[in-house]
């Protein structure tokens, strides 16, 4: 939903720049995300992370700075979003079983 509200947002501006990042723009480490998706989806397992390959992407921000002086802000948190992505997902799986019968 804040995806397709930013993109309302910049389309009703007279002078759009022609690229945008999107998002909250606040730091979160894919451990972090890992178990922030855990939690949402109620995954219990371990989730093990391979600290001798420190060469990736360590945390997961974009900058939203450009989009939040144009004024747009998000709406929906991470976990609120994941959540709702979530139970999204589960109901087209659900659709698609009942199509499938």
């Amino acid at each position: 939903d804040d995806l397709a509200n930013a993109v309302v947002h910049l389309l009703e501006l007279s002078d759009p720049p022609d690229l945008v990042n999107v998002g909250t723009g606040e730091d979160i480490s894919i451990h972090e995300l890992a178990q922030l998706v855990a939690e949402v989806v109620g995954y219990r397992g371990k989730i093990i992370n391979d600290p001798s390959k420190p060469d990736g992407t360590l945390l997961k921000r974009t900058d939203t700075a450009l989009l939040n002086r144009l004024g747009w802000h998000p709406q929906i948190g991470l976990r609120e979003g994941l959540a709702q992505t979530y139970q999204d997902f589960l109901s087209e799986v659900e659709s698609e079983l009942v199509r499938e019968k």
